[in-house]
């Protein structure tokens, strides 16, 4: 599982010209799923999404995670995470899982992150989908389970 978390002051996810999912100050979450993925890498993935400390304290270190300053999660499902760019000029995404599995993963993760507590708005799942976002910092890192 691979996800690219970005500190943001504020995002939406926007379908067909309609909001779909909005959050002010939090985190914008780009979501992978590979094949071997499990439920295990799910619930890691969760905590460490939870409790990463990327947000500054009163000196400018950083030192809050996304639960402690009561931010909000927008996860958005972004299977080009698996792009494998190494050879030709076209992405190969055989590394991706398969959609069926994918879906299902990226909804048990959603449902953990709440369970933790969080506030998370979600794009559509396989949908074209407008990810607009200010970007705050800019901290943006690349989180992966099992690695």
């Amino acid at each position: 599982m691979k996800v690219v978390v970005q500190r943001s002051k504020q995002a939406k996810v926007v379908i067909a010209g309609d909001p779909v999912g909005v959050i002010d100050f939090g985190l914008v979450l780009l979501v992978g799923i590979t094949h071997d993925d499990t439920e295990a890498d799910v619930k890691w993935m969760a905590d460490k999404v939870a409790n990463l400390r990327i947000f500054e304290d009163e000196s400018g270190k950083m030192n809050h995670s996304v639960t402690d300053i009561g931010g909000q999660l927008l996860s958005v499902s972004q299977f080009t995470l698996y792009g494998d760019c190494r050879k030709g000029r076209r992405p190969n995404f055989m590394s991706a899982a398969r959609p069926e599995q994918a879906e299902l993963l990226y909804d048990q993760f959603n449902a953990a992150l709440r369970a933790l507590g969080l506030v998370v708005e979600t794009g559509r799942f396989g949908a074209m989908m407008a990810v607009e976002l200010v970007n705050d910092g800019p901290v943006t890192l690349i989180l992966e389970s099992g690695a």
